[in-house]
């Protein structure tokens, strides 16, 4: 899997958020999105991945050296962020399974299984969201963006509410993901950046 943009430019009303970027990464990298607070970190994030379009510019993502329709994309994405929402009145296990079947995932059970138990979440499927720490929020999150096995994941601010442990457990998850797949992150933290391959400074 392979992204490559050129000349990358967002626009809101009549201010820009950023421009002129132009960066490709692949699977195998990590590929930072880098910036101070505000600079526009999340919307490129949200343009590359598909979720809104820029204002200007090309971004092609290659699989086998394939271009994948735009309409086709979101099989091959994961997203991950602090303003993502889970239904809270439900349980991890009744949101997982409506996740599922949106995906069009025919039988997740054992995927599901295998990373509530790698996030340290096991026998906490029958709870209701909203019983969750805001750590075990944000670790359910990874659960949801890795369910459905993405070539390219999404990540904003990969430490966001974790203590200690859950750091050290994202940081293993995601130097074992990008092994074999590409992650592309928006982070200005220094514990972070020694996951990354490339980075990319958001500007105006």
């Amino acid at each position: 899997m392979k992204i490559t943009a050129h000349n990358l430019r967002k626009d809101f009303a009549e201010k820009t958020i950023f421009k002129d970027l132009s960066f490709e990464a692949e699977s195998g990298q990590c590929l930072a999105v880098l910036g101070p607070n505000g600079s526009g970190k999340t919307t490129l994030l949200r343009v590359m991945a598909n979720l809104t379009r820029p204002t200007y510019g090309d971004l092609h993502f290659l699989n086998n050296g394939e271009e994948i329709r735009s309409d086709l994309l979101y099989r091959e994405i994961g997203f991950l962020g602090p303003y993502i929402e889970l239904y809270q009145d439900l349980s991890a296990q009744e949101n997982l399974d409506f996740f599922s079947r949106i995906r069009g995932l025919n039988d997740a059970s054992s995927r599901i299984t295998e990373l509530m138990e790698t996030f340290g979440l096991s026998g906490r499927e029958d709870d209701a969201v909203k019983t969750y720490s805001s750590g075990m929020k944000q670790r359910l999150k990874y659960v949801f963006a890795l369910l459905h096995q993405p070539q390219i994941l999404f990540v904003d601010e990969p430490r966001s509410n974790l203590d200690k442990n859950g750091i050290q457990t994202v940081y293993d998850v995601l130097n074992e993901y990008k092994k074999e797949h590409l992650l592309i992150m928006a982070t200005n933290d220094k514990e972070d950046l020694k996951l990354a391959d490339l980075t990319v400074t958001v500007n105006v």
